[in-house]
């Protein structure tokens, strides 16, 4: 029997994956005052939020203590690849190439990231011929 796939999250339920992944299991509370560092967002959103997202099976909750604590249960790099690979085949036809000039031609890329793309691209270009 196939094991049930993770749901996609949403933009908002991102953003609080986001929190836990940086900072560990934590409360709603500290959630909410990371949130609101860069977004205004009320503590019963977040709290809804994070109920659905336990129903969703995206984060745990221990109720062993009065502050329930949360945390992440899916992975950020699991999460992050399954993202990047819906939108690259959604709105790049897969093309990860297309997806890097696009985004390297629409933004300014400083020096170091580009030396860090450069790299990058050395590492795949040596991994490539060694398969040959």
């Amino acid at each position: 029997m196939a094991k049930p796939s993770t749901p996609k999250p949403t933009e908002s339920e991102l953003s609080i994956l986001q929190v836990l992944w940086a900072i560990g299991p934590c409360s709603v509370r500290v959630v909410n005052e990371k949130l609101n560092e860069t977004k205004e967002m009320g503590y019963t959103t977040t709290l809804k939020l994070m109920q659905i997202m336990t129903e969703k099976v995206l984060v745990t909750r221990d109720t062993s203590t009065r502050s329930h604590i949360y945390s992440a249960h899916v992975s950020e790099d699991v999460t992050k690849n399954k993202l990047l690979n819906g939108f690259l085949e959604n709105t790049f036809q897969g093309s990860a190439g297309n997806l890097v000039m696009q985004a390297l031609g629409n933004h300014k890329t400083s020096p170091e990231e580009l030396e860090k793309i450069k790299s990058l691209i050395k590492e795949i270009e040596k991994s490539n011929h060694g398969t040959d």
